[in-house]
């Protein structure tokens, strides 16, 4: 039985192996996180609109590291523990999808009382979500302009736009185990969007048909068609959320508003993933 002694014997032993003056508000730097939202209106529900957007950016950098960690490993062709990171992007992504619904209770009269004071900016802007698409494959430089005053951002951008996607990385591991991926695919520039192959989708028909022989390749197809799954979801949600608030106003950054949103929701990360189920 464990006396009294024991136990505050243990607990000394403890507090000297931690580090000294941590406190829950200083290691998470609450203050910092805490005085963040400056609202620029005195409308109740603007400071919802900032916490919602905040939020979601915290967690597009949870996922930027988590993408970033699946590329290292499968390009050294680890692709089981690739697994994980790319399985917790999916949930982050069900976490922000489910984030619409609370920004859902805004309602258009709450929005429009401080909508003047947004300016020109916009979700359209944020070069998190560039990036994340960009290191998913769909790439447009057109983006890096909007970004010319921050330097680091535009810096990141550029070099994701200059590198393979995740989905180059797992083309060349289809080639390395023996599958038939074109040459022009695998020394394509990768600074340019990726264009569907039917050379791609017969391997990966390869990989579908003989899940036993080529099962690591097959759970990394399905992690990949996970991703692609939850970005349409969100994209579709902020779709309805938007036309719900705004209508078919036009973007507070100049875009087409819901029509802009709408022509997103035919992108596809990995779109050979998505058409082989036709030939299976």
């Amino acid at each position: 039985m464990t006396d009294a002694n024991d136990i505050r014997g243990h607990a000394i032993e403890t507090a000297k192996h931690e580090p000294q003056g941590v406190t829950y508000a200083g290691y998470l730097a609450l203050d910092d996180i805490l005085s963040a939202q400056k609202p620029r209106s005195d409308q109740h529900d603007e400071m919802l609109f900032v916490i919602i957007h905040q939020t979601k950016e915290l967690w597009l950098k949870q996922i930027l590291h988590e993408v970033a960690l699946a590329q290292t490993l499968v390009r050294a062709g680890d692709l089981v523990p690739a697994y994980k990171s790319l399985a917790r992007v999916s949930r982050i992504q069900a976490v922000m999808t489910q984030s619409w619904d609370i920004l859902a209770t805004m309602t258009p009269a709450d929005y429009l009382k401080f909508r003047g004071d947004l300016g020109a900016s916009s979700g359209f802007q944020s070069d998190q979500f560039r990036r994340l698409e960009t290191m998913l494959g769909l790439k447009d430089s057109r983006f890096l302009r909007f970004h010319a005053e921050r330097p680091a951002a535009h810096a990141a951008l550029q070099a994701a736009l200059e590198s393979p996607s995740l989905y180059d990385d797992a083309l060349r591991q289809l080639a390395k185990a023996g599958l038939p991926v074109p040459d022009a695919v695998l020394n394509r520039d990768v600074s340019q969007s990726y264009e569907a192959n039917e050379g791609v989708e017969a391997a990966w028909l390869e990989v579908y048909r003989d899940t036993e022989r080529w099962w690591p390749l097959y759970q990394l197809a399905e992690k990949l068609v996970d991703l692609d799954d939850a970005l349409l979801t969100w994209r579709h949600k902020h779709v309805v959320t938007v036309e719900r608030i705004i209508g078919r106003r036009q973007g507070t950054g100049g875009t087409d508003g819901v029509g802009y949103l709408v022509e997103t929701l035919k992108r596809r990360c990995f779109p050979e993933l998505w058409s082989l189920r036709t030939k299976l």
